[in-house]
C-alpha cells in the first residue's frame, strides 16, 4: 500500500510566540475525507551533542526543567537562532553551556520529536577532542552543571532510565554506535 501525503486545504495560527506557535489546519486525507482541526505545533529546530573530551569523558548537563517538574540529567544543546546552520548552533550552544571548543564535529542523526504534532528537527552530533577553552556564557534563566562521564558510566545511566529527555536518549545511542565505529 503506497502512503500518500494529506493535502493542506487552510491554515489558521491560534498562538504565535518566540518559542511556540500554535496552527490548526484543515486538510483532506487521500480518501477524500476533510478533517477542519488537525493541530500543529511549530516550534524552532533544534541541536543536541553527544560531546567528547580529549580524556574520552562525555559531557552531560544537568538542569531543572519546569513543564516536567524534574531535575534533568541531559546531553548539551538548545534551539537554533533563526537561520543559524545546525553545525554553527551545535558550536554555539557548548561554547555558551559547557565552555568547550572541540577538534571534530559529525553530524549522527537528524529526528523529528514528534512528527505528529509537531514540525521542528533536532540535529544531533557527536563533537570530539573537547577542551575547556571558555568559562560558560548562560542564557538569562539558564542555571545548569556541566558533568563529565565515561562511556560505560552514560550506558549504565540509560540501562537505569536514569536520563528522562527521550530525544537525549535517542542522541546518546546514535553517539554511543558511532563512536563504536570510530
Amino acid at each position: 500500500m503506497i502512503i500518500e501525503k494529506w493535502q493542506k486545504l487552510a491554515s489558521k495560527y491560534l498562538v504565535s510566540e518566540k518559542w511556540a506557535t500554535l496552527r490548526v489546519d484543515e486538510v483532506k486525507l487521500p480518501d477524500g475525507v476533510v478533517k477542519n482541526d488537525y493541530y500543529v505545533l511549530e516550534y524552532p529546530n533544534w541541536v543536541n551533542a553527544i560531546a567528547l573530551t580529549a580524556e574520552g569523558k562525555i559531557l552531560m548537563v544537568r538542569q531543572y526543567r519546569h513543564a516536567a517538574d524534574i531535575v534533568s540529567l541531559e546531553v548539551p544543546g538548545g534551539v537554533m537562532d533563526g537561520d543559524e546552520a545546525p553545525e554553527y548552533a551545535i558550536k554555539r550552544e557548548l561554547l555558551e553551556e559547557t565552555g568547550y571548543s572541540f577538534k571534530t564535529c559529525k553530524l549522527v542523526a537528524e529526528l523529528y520529536p514528534n512528527p505528529a504534532t509537531a514540525n521542528n528537527i533536532t540535529f544531533t552530533y557527536l563533537l570530539t577532542g573537547g577542551e575547556k577553552t571558555h568559562e560558560q556564557n548562560l542564557d538569562e534563566h539558564e542555571i545548569l552543571n556541566v558533568e563529565e562521564y565515561t562511556v560505560d558510566e552514560v550506558k549504565q545511566l540509560i540501562k537505569e532510565n536514569k536520563i528522562a529527555q527521550a530525544l537525549h536518549v535517542a542522541a546518546l545511542c546514535y553517539g554511543l554506535a558511532e563512536l563504536e565505529n570510530l
